[in-house]
C-alpha cells in the first residue's frame, strides 16, 4: 500500500500538459501520448522529489496559476480544465474544477465540480474556507470549502472579456483579479465570507497583466504583464520585446503601483519569497516564437529581484527553459522550482542571499508542465 503524503510539509503542485507539444515554437497535439497529471512535490528537504501523481485534465492555455493546494494539506484543486478534440483539430474548453484527495493512499481525483465558466487563475484563502476562480468569460466564482466539499457561494460578472488570476491578502480583506484584456487590477473587498460584486478600485498595470503573488506579510502585490503576446492576435509579428511586472504596494489604502520592472518578453510566472525578501520571474524571452520569427531565442531568463521598503531592484539572472511556465519558492526562501515546459522538467534554483545559481537538479515530468502552487503563504 502507497505510504500517505507527509503532512504539513513543504508541499508544492505542479500540473503537467501531456496532449501540447510546442515544438519549435508551434503548437502541436499528438495522439500518442500519455494523460495530464498533478504532481505532488515535498520540497521541505534538498533535492525535492515528487512523492505522488495524480491524473487529471489541464492545459498549459492560461496563467501558471491554475493549482492550489489547501492550508491543511487535504486537497489540492486542478483548472485549465480542457481536451483536444482530434476530428475537429480544435481545443474543447471545460467548465469543471477537479477536487484531489490528498490523504487518499494513494492521493486521487475525489470529485468534478461544474462551475459553469471555465476555470483559469485560481487562490484559496489562508482559512482554508474560500476558493475564488478567474474565469476566461470574465465572471470570478466563489466557492466556499467545507471538508473535501466546494459549493459554489457567487458568481461576480467582472468583465465581458478574459480574467487571468486571482490573489486574495493574507487578512483576508481583499481580492485582486488580474484583468487580462481589460487591462489593470481589480480589487474586491472580502467581508464575512462574501465578495463584493463591484471592484471598490482598480489598480493600473502594464499589457495584459497574467499572473500575481502577493507577499506574506501582505505588504506587496507583483504582477507580470505579459504584453501584446497575451492579446488576442493581431496582425502583424511579436518579436520578443521587453515586457514588464508591476509593483503594487498593498500597505495602505487605496493600494497602487508604485514600480514598473523591465523583463524580457512574456512574464509567465511570479513569485514573491515566503521570507518577502525576493521576487522571481520567469520569462519566456522569445523562446516561445517559432525559429523564422527574428525575436526567436533559445532559452527563456530566470529573474531574482531584492525587495525593501524602497521597491525592488534586479539581482541576478540565468538562462531558463524553452517557453517556461510558472515558479515558486520553497518554503525557507532557500530555492526556485521553475517549471521548463518544453525540457518536461521541474528546475531547481538556489537563492544563495541574492546570488542566484541553476543548482542543476532537474525533475523530470510527464507531460509539459502548465501551473505550479503550494498552500497560501
Amino acid at each position: 500500500m502507497t505510504a500517505p503524503l507527509p503532512q504539513k510539509r513543504d508541499l508544492i503542485a505542479s500540473t503537467n500538459d501531456a496532449k501540447y507539444v510546442r515544438v519549435a515554437g508551434c503548437d502541436t497535439y499528438s495522439e500518442d501520448v500519455g494523460p495530464d497529471t498533478l504532481d505532488i512535490i515535498d520540497a521541505t528537504d534538498y533535492p525535492p522529489r515528487i512523492v505522488a501523481s495524480v491524473v487529471v485534465d489541464t492545459s498549459i492555455v492560461g496563467p501558471p496559476q491554475a493549482v492550489m493546494i489547501t492550508p491543511d494539506q487535504k486537497l489540492a484543486i486542478v483548472a485549465a480544465t480542457n481536451r483536444y478534440d482530434y476530428a475537429k483539430k480544435c481545443v474543447i474548453l471545460e467548465n469543471h474544477l477537479q477536487v484531489i484527495d490528498l490523504q487518499a493512499q494513494p492521493p486521487c481525483l475525489l470529485a468534478k465540480v461544474d462551475i459553469g465558466h471555465h476555470p483559469h487563475g485560481l487562490v484559496i484563502n489562508k482559512a482554508g474556507d474560500l476558493l475564488l476562480v478567474a474565469c476566461t468569460d470574465g465572471v470570478l466564482v466563489v466557492l466556499g470549502i467545507e471538508g473535501k466539499t466546494l459549493s459554489i457561494q457567487q458568481e461576480i460578472k467582472l468583465s465581458e472579456r478574459r480574467l487571468a488570476s486571482v490573489a486574495i491578502t493574507p487578512d483576508g480583506s481583499a481580492a485582486l483579479v488580474t484583468l487580462r484584456d481589460d487591462q489593470g487590477v481589480a480589487v474586491l473587498p472580502i467581508a464575512d465570507g462574501k465578495v463584493a460584486s463591484v471592484p471598490s478600485q482598480r489598480i493600473s498595470t502594464g499589457v495584459a497583466p497574467y499572473a500575481i503573488d502577493i507577499s506574506g506579510d501582505g505588504r506587496w502585490a507583483i504582477v507580470g504583464n505579459v504584453g501584446l503576446g497575451g492579446l488576442p492576435s493581431a496582425p502583424g509579428i511579436s518579436s520578443g520585446d521587453q515586457d514588464s511586472a508591476t509593483l503594487i504596494n498593498l500597505s495602505q489604502r487605496p493600494f497602487c503601483a508604485v514600480q514598473y520592472l523591465t523583463v524580457p518578453s512574456i512574464p509567465e510566472g511570479v513569485a514573491i519569497s515566503p521570507d518577502n525578501r525576493w521576487i522571481a520571474v520567469l520569462a519566456m524571452d522569445g523562446s516561445n516564437l517559432p525559429r523564422t520569427n527574428p525575436g526567436r531565442k533559445p532559452q527563456g531568463q530566470l529573474l531574482l529581484f531584492a525587495l525593501s521598503d524602497k521597491g525592488a531592484v534586479e539581482v541576478a539572472r540565468q538562462p531558463a527553459g524553452e517557453a517556461a511556465q510558472g515558479v515558486i519558492f520553497s518554503a525557507d526562501s532557500r530555492y526556485i522550482l521553475a517549471q521548463f515546459n518544453v525540457e518536461q522538467q521541474i528546475a531547481v534554483y538556489a537563492v544563495n542571499n541574492g546570488a542566484l545559481q541553476d543548482t542543476g537538479t532537474r525533475l523530470p515530468v510527464a507531460g509539459g508542465p502548465s501551473s505550479i502552487r503550494a498552500t497560501p503563504r
